[in-house]
């Protein structure tokens, strides 16, 4: 008998794409096609509610109770990211499939110093932290109203839209 290949949050801590995919805070292929949307990671029911709050356009439901599963409404979704630095579990990230021919955007929650620099070359990284590609940092946005959480936006070949969901800075970099 073929020995089991288990994967997703029980057995390893970090959520398969099958799990993703399955979740309500998945956006569609067709959605995504269409321009920058919410991405939301979270497929646990714990007792938490900030994206909610933090959409201005309602595309965000958690409801009654409090740990239900984030449900994304990616119609009313308008891609402006406002959710990502608010989910304290970091869970939410913006991808734009229409970024460029080649390449696709996505927008994560970073909370580690130094920030990355705006042009620079940087690892991205996979739910698990394996490099999967370079990426070109093309915007850092830090506020105030953040509570220290920044915004990275990077470059990545489209091919990795599904995987990429942060960075390795390497340390002895300057420009990065």
């Amino acid at each position: 008998m073929a020995k089991e290949i288990r994967s997703g949050i029980e057995v390893t801590g970090v959520a398969s794409i099958e799990e993703l995919k399955n979740s309500p805070g998945f956006p569609s292929e067709k959605r995504l096609k269409k321009g920058p949307v919410a991405v939301i990671e979270c497929v646990q029911e714990i007792p938490c509610d900030p994206c909610e709050k933090a959409c201005p356009f309602g595309a965000i439901k958690v409801g009654k109770p409090i740990t239900n599963l984030p449900v994304l409404y990616e119609d009313k979704c308008v891609g402006c990211g406002r959710c990502i630095p608010f989910c304290p579990g970091l869970a939410i990230f913006l991808v734009d499939t229409t970024f460029s021919e080649t390449e696709a955007l996505i927008k994560f929650p970073y909370e580690y110093l130094p920030l990355p620099k705006v042009n620079s070359l940087v690892d991205a990284v996979d739910r698990e932290g394996k490099v999967v590609a370079k990426a070109k940092v093309v915007k850092v946005e830090t506020s105030d109203k953040y509570d220290h959480t920044a915004v990275i936006s990077i470059a990545i070949p489209k091919r990795f839209v599904h995987e990429v969901r942060g960075i390795a800075l390497n340390r002895g970099d300057k420009n990065g």
